[in-house]
Order: structure tokens, then C-alpha cells, then sequence
């Protein structure tokens, strides 16, 4: 038990360094573009659209699912980023190489129901933030900003946009190993 509280401490802080990590490289460049540029009163309006993607249900993010095999989510260059990413495979393997032991995923119902349920609200919350640096590069588009609007298209697809698509390639993933643990009872 002392040993999985370990564990579990650990993977924690190496997840939290990747998220302040990625949060730091891609927040900062459209922050500062909201700060010096962005009419306020727009920024508001994106800001509260945007959160309102927080109440879609996950029927909506089902019927977003891009891809129905992982080959595809493979094509895509999600094992790519998965390696940067958190529980990714740097992470992981760190985590391995001080508990041997160490799994993020195990093979049981409440295991994979509880990591399917944090997938939604990862991408969720990718969702509400790709909604704004949409709205954000749009903004960047029409005062002319054109250097602006690239480098917030950029982040959006490194920062929410193959976030997503990992959201989506790991339920794939543990749908199927759910299906298995239904046929092995």
C-alpha cells in the first residue's frame, strides 16, 4: 500500500510537470496576444462561448470521435505525441525505472470506467480551449495580424487539437479492453 501511495505520488508530479510544461509553452504566445491586442470586450465573449462547450454531454464527443480503429489514430501521429504527453511514454517509463511494478492501467472494470470518464473530461476541457484559440486566431484574421494567427493555429494543434485525437485513440484503446474483460465473465 505505502508503496502504491509512492507510486502514485510520483506519476503525479511527473504528470503535473508535463501539464505546467506544455501550459507554460502554449498559453504564454496567445496570452499575450489576448493582452496586447484583443479588444476586451471580445475576449470576454470568446471566453464565455467558449466555456459553455463545458456543458455539451458526451454524446456530443462520441459523435465527434474521428477515427473508429486505432490504425488510424496511429497514421494521424498520436504515438508520436503520446511519448510528450501526460501518463505518456516518457513519463511512464521514468515512473518504471524507479517502480518496476508500475502500471497506469489495469485490467479491470472500475480501472477502465475511471479512465474513460477522465478522457472525456480531458478532452472536454481541450474542447473549451481549442473553441477559443479558434475564436482568438479569427480575431488575430481580421485585424490583420496574419504572424499571430499562424503561431495560434500552431498551439491549437499542439495544445488542444492532438489532445483530442489522444482523448478519442485512448478510449478506442480502453473500449476494447472493456469489451474483453465483458467476454471473459
Amino acid at each position: 500500500m505505502a508503496s502504491e501511495k509512492k507510486h502514485l505520488k510520483t506519476a503525479d508530479f511527473y504528470n503535473m510537470t508535463v501539464n505546467v510544461l506544455w501550459s507554460v509553452i502554449c498559453l504564454f504566445p496567445v496570452s499575450i496576444f489576448c493582452y496586447t491586442l484583443m479588444n476586451r470586450k471580445w475576449l470576454y465573449t470568446f471566453l464565455g462561448i467558449s466555456v459553455l462547450a463545458y456543458f455539451l454531454p458526451k454524446s456530443f464527443f462520441r459523435k465527434i470521435h474521428v477515427g473508429k480503429t486505432r490504425r488510424f489514430y496511429q497514421k494521424a501521429g498520436i504515438g508520436f505525441f503520446k511519448k510528450f504527453t501526460q501518463n505518456g511514454d516518457i513519463v511512464n517509463n521514468l515512473i518504471k525505472r524507479k517502480y518496476p511494478d508500475y502500471k497506469v492501467v489495469t485490467a479491470n472494470k472500475m480501472s477502465i470506467k475511471k479512465l474513460l470518464a477522465q478522457s472525456y473530461m480531458f478532452e472536454q476541457f481541450h474542447f473549451v480551449v481549442f473553441l477559443f484559440f479558434v475564436f482568438a486566431m479569427i480575431y488575430a484574421l481580421v485585424i490583420l495580424y496574419f504572424w499571430w494567427a499562424v503561431v495560434i493555429l500552431i498551439t491549437n494543434i499542439i495544445y488542444n487539437i492532438y489532445p483530442i485525437l489522444l482523448q478519442q485513440y485512448l478510449r478506442t484503446r480502453f473500449t476494447t479492453m472493456a469489451d474483453r474483460i465483458k467476454d471473459r465473465s
